[in-house]
């Protein structure tokens, strides 16, 4: 088919089998393979420690509930390695990942090109799998010839605001490769200890053989884990601390100076010790993104846009040098300032991460220079991503699964040579990580066949591929997650930021659109002495956050009963749930929270009436009923943000965790304004809330209903 063309249910899924990525080419017989205990898996040809063995029989085993024997006998599973079995005239890389998989009545054969389409073989195989009514594992006859269209396939792991525990990121790198992504882009700021300058590392950073391990594990299912290390921009998690900060650029955390020699010293110093920790990985993600002020200093050329482009230009190619020494290949960002006459003067080798300007590709061209096909699967959404089209009052939004599709199938990279696809899920807003694993399969999907699966189709294989075929309704989950999280960002006050000071500018300019703005509401009034009079809040400015709460906590309670049904029939990824059903509560309480302060606001109200009517004892017990339903709401929204704390770092540390006697150095990025940078810890999910006041509010409350009790000779309330 034809890249860009709409594209129909693909046969596998016609009969009822998932595969991610969707196989180039599919033979398939009119019958059904029974699969059981009596098949054998012969393992002679590639040994049975060979990971393509390993996990054959382990998947096998936790997906479906069988074990199978090595051996031989009348139903046998064969591996092997035959370069050539499947012609794919490719590019030697992506021709070692090809496979061929045969079915038959008593025989199955995968074959690789190389070890590695071996494995991906193998993969297929796992997914193909499926029960019928009566319970018997079925596969599906015929042959299936696959191999990818693009060489790499990149996931992003964005360790900006969080650090994950081992556990967590191997078991990342196992879905990753069941996706046969096979390049990880590990940003990993300051969450490893960087042995040349050990201040950088924040507490607890892994270690050099801690990073050496992830790497190794990544290997053997033939996965790099390639450093991403954000300079000479983005460095606050180096600039922060007081023995850099004269590296500053024009005094500010965001930038390193580009014409100081220190700069490249430090920069590639940390280059240095991240190739020390990922041996056997080619690569190194040089960041290069966002420098809007480079050479601003103007130390030696005047600040000019032709003269930031060539000091942009002069970091790249000193990056490039000091890595080809040690066997590294590099990628960047090729975006502002760079200018279209200048990319020539970009080493030929290197890899445009993003295309930044159209202007780019005829000269990338001419060089020979290879690109990634970028999609961002997340950048600004908090709490849950954009992955499905939604409907809202400015009609049918495109999902992020949708414009990746369209990009990777037909974006601008096609006119130039991509070797890749790029799949980011920025830190930016604190999302956990099991929120990205829809889009991240997406970007698998399409950087393997580009446009070889429609996104609806692509959607339910997913669910049914991650989470087990027993689950129910998960398209509307992610949709009704979507919802809430866009209706919980709406329903708040955007005021400037009183938690930080404007940023320090833009690629427009210094101080140019930076101002900083925080969430939060207003309290309801206080009743005023000596009538308790109160001015209405929630039900005058509010009424419209209000009635979307009271709409939104019906839709909270499906959904809550949905995981929850879920929880029971989910055969893998059960956590992934867990963190959906956390952040479902979460999002629930904020519900709760708006309707219980209307609720709050109208027995103030009610007060003042009672007072009017010199009614005294009427009018305590509203405002005694006020400052209870605030207290229980206040008490409701810290417990379940601990049970949320509690879920998220069953997979990751303590965000701005202390470690070995040292102490999270915590400051904000000067340029962006990141979500999730609000606090060191994990509290910036209730800085909202938390901003509006309500303990000092219902603090005062008491001190009106004591003295208007006072006035009218009744006893202390109890609030």
């Amino acid at each position: 088919m034809q890249m860009g063309t709409p594209c129909l249910a693909t046969p596998l899924w016609l009969r009822g089998y998932s595969v991610i990525p969707t196989p180039r080419i599919v033979q398939l017989e009119p019958d059904d393979v029974v699969f059981g205990n009596q098949w054998t898996v012969d393992d002679s040809s590639v040994g049975a420690e060979h990971i393509a063995v390993r996990s054959l029989l382990r998947d096998v085993a936790a997906f479906h509930s069988l074990e199978l024997r090595r051996g031989t006998g009348p139903k046998v599973v064969r591996l092997g390695v035959a370069p050539g079995a499947v012609a794919t005239r490719a590019e030697p890389e992506t021709d070692a990942q090809a496979y061929r998989l045969s079915i038959a009545e008593d025989a199955i054969q995968i074959t690789g090109n190389a070890e590695r389409g071996l494995f991906y073989g193998v993969q297929t195989l796992v997914q193909l799998l499926k029960r019928d009514n009566a319970g018997r594992l079925l596969l599906p006859k015929g042959t299936i010839e696959d191999w990818p269209r693009l060489q790499l396939r990149f996931l992003h792991w964005d360790t900006k605001h969080h650090q994950d525990r081992m556990e967590t990121l191997k078991r990342y790198l196992d879905w990753a490769a069941r996706f046969k992504v096979n390049i990880i882009g590990f940003e990993l700021e300051d969450k490893f200890e960087y042995p040349s300058h050990p201040a950088i590392g924040a507490p607890g950073a892994f270690t050099t053989q801690q990073l050496q391990e992830i790497v190794g594990y990544g290997l053997e299912r033939f996965i790099q884990v390639v450093p991403q290390i954000q300079s000479p921009a983005h460095m606050a998690y180096v600039l922060k601390h007081p023995e850099f900060a004269d590296l500053r650029a024009d005094g500010n955390n965001y930038q390193s100076k580009l014409y100081d020699q220190r700069t490249c010293e430090l920069v590639f110093s940390m280059y240095d010790d991240a190739i020390k920790a990922t041996h056997g990985v080619g690569y190194l993600f040089v960041s290069t993104d966002e420098v809007y002020y480079a050479g601003i200093e103007g130390t030696r050329r005047p600040y000019t846009p032709e003269n930031r482009s060539l000091a942009w230009v002069e970091f790249v190619r000193r990056a490039h040098e000091h890595l080809a020494k040690q066997g590294r290949r590099m990628l960047i960002w090729a975006e502002y300032p760079l200018l279209p006459q200048h990319v020539s003067m970009i080493p030929s080798d290197v890899i445009d991460g993003i295309i930044g300007n159209a202007e780019y590709i005829p000269i990338e061209n001419k060089l020979g220079m290879r690109q990634l096909a970028y999609v961002p699967m997340q950048g600004e959404e908090v709490l849950f991503p954009n992955h499905l089209a939604l409907e809202d009052e400015k009609g049918l939004s495109k999902g992020r699964l949708e414009e990746a599709f369209e990009s990777i199938a037909s974006g601008k990279h096609w006119s130039a040579n991509p070797i890749g696809a790029f799949g980011a899920a920025w830190d930016d807003a604190g999302l956990h990580n099991e929120t990205f694993w829809l889009g991240w399969s997406a970007v698998a999907q399409y950087g393997w066949n580009p446009g070889g699966a429609p996104v609806e189709q692509h959607v339910a294989e997913f669910m049914n591929v991650y989470y087990g075929p027993r689950t129910e309704g998960m398209v509307e989950i992610y949709r009704s997650m979507q919802r809430q999280a866009r209706s919980w960002e709406k329903t708040w006050d955007r005021v400037i930021s009183r938690m930080r000071g404007p940023g320090y500018g833009s690629s427009h300019g210094k101080g140019h659109g930076t101002a900083r703005h925080d969430m939060t509401l207003s309290a309801p009034p206080l009743p005023a002495l000596p009538n308790l009079k109160c001015e209405p809040v929630m039900g005058t400015k509010y009424a419209g956050f209000v009635a979307e709460a009271r709409t939104r906590m019906a839709e909270n309670d499906r959904l809550m009963m949905a995981l929850q049904a879920n929880l029971a029939r989910v055969d893998r990824n059960r956590y992934n749930l867990e963190v959906f059903l956390a952040l479902a509560r979460f999002m629930g309480h904020h519900w709760r929270l708006l309707a219980g302060l209307a609720d709050a606001e109208r027995m103030c109200e009610a007060a003042q009436t009672a007072a009017q009517k010199q009614e005294p004892a009427q009018a305590v017990n509203h405002l005694v009923t006020a400052g209870n339903t605030v207290g229980e709401l206040r008490s409701e929204g810290e417990r379940i943000f601990a049970e949320l704390t509690t879920v998220y770092e069953k997979s990751r540390y303590s965000k701005g965790q202390s470690a070995g006697g040292r102490s999270f150095v915590h400051v904000f990025d000067d340029t962006k304004d990141h979500w999730a940078d609000r606090t060191a810890d994990l509290s910036f999910m209730m800085v909202p809330e938390r901003s509006i006041g309500l303990d000092k509010w219902r603090e005062s409350l008491l001190e009106v209903l004591v003295q208007y009790a006072k006035q009218n000779n009744l006893c202390r309330p109890n609030v």
